[in-house]
């Protein structure tokens, strides 16, 4: 039996001005699955992140669950694929209620209120992150991190099969981005896909693959426990990094 990928691009690639940021030839996203994109600074991983979620323009071919991204209708590819940027804006005097269920408006009607459902949506999207208890407080009351773990419920509420988030775990604390990425072992665990550019090399290899970026290529995909994967991430980062397994989890350790 054959699985359509989540994502699949075909020579995509991007540039600014005359310069190739992102060069991938060919690329496979599996579906129901974690892949963590990772790669040192300037590898193009949130350039790559936004040509597959269609807000940057690009050359080549993008196939979102086996159909090319330019012929699905907007509100049906923003039902299908969810995206969190990297800091993204958000107006300090929307309640954070507000600004979660914007992520339901794929959803909705034009100009319609929200439904039952929108509202249950939010309300797990929101309790997934644990920010449900401020609901009723205004964005620019919120610290960094609670302010992230709005968004966050944003793009949860969304209930797309495909998700993609860039730097996820910004401003987080150490048990939050636990909480985040239990949550993200229930999204897949669901059927649903998720794409993470993360920093935190020790996060990512929880992940169940590895895409690992230099120079704006893919240079290695692999599972997370691979020692072939291992290699390549020791490779783009000079060799400066050390990788071990502490009480049955991967840990990152600079040289």
């Amino acid at each position: 039996m054959t699985t359509v990928p989540a994502l699949a691009a075909q020579r995509l690639q991007v540039f600014f001005g005359a310069r190739l940021v992102v060069d991938a030839r060919e690329l496979t996203l599996a579906a129901g699955r974690w892949t963590a994109v990772v790669g040192p600074n300037g590898a193009g991983k949130t350039t790559l992140l936004k040509a597959l979620a269609h807000v940057l323009p690009s050359q080549g071919s993008v196939h979102l669950l086996g159909r090319r991204l330019e012929e699905w209708p907007a509100k049906a590819r923003a039902r299908a694929l969810a995206w969190l940027g990297q800091g993204e804006p958000g107006a300090d005097d929307l309640l954070a209620h507000d600004v979660a269920m914007l992520g339901r408006l794929p959803h909705q009607p034009w100009l319609a209120a929200p439904s039952v459902a929108d509202h249950a949506a939010v309300e797990r999207a929101m309790r997934r992150t644990q920010c449900w208890e401020w609901r009723d407080r205004p964005l620019g009351r919120l610290s960094g991190g609670e302010r992230q773990r709005v968004l966050l419920a944003r793009a949860f509420a969304v209930e797309a099969e495909v998700l993609l988030m860039d730097e996820p775990l910004a401003n987080l604390d150490a048990p939050h981005q636990a909480d985040w990425m239990l949550a993200v072992r229930e999204l897949v665990a669901s059927g649903r896909t998720v794409v993470s550019v993360l920093h935190e090399l020790g996060m990512a290899l929880h992940a169940d693959e590895l895409l690992v970026l230099q120079r704006g290529r893919p240079v290695h995909q692999g599972a997370c426990n691979d020692p072939v994967t291992h290699a390549a991430l020791r490779d783009v980062f000079d060799n400066r990094i050390d990788i071990h397994k502490v009480a049955g989890r991967w840990v990152v350790l600079p040289r």
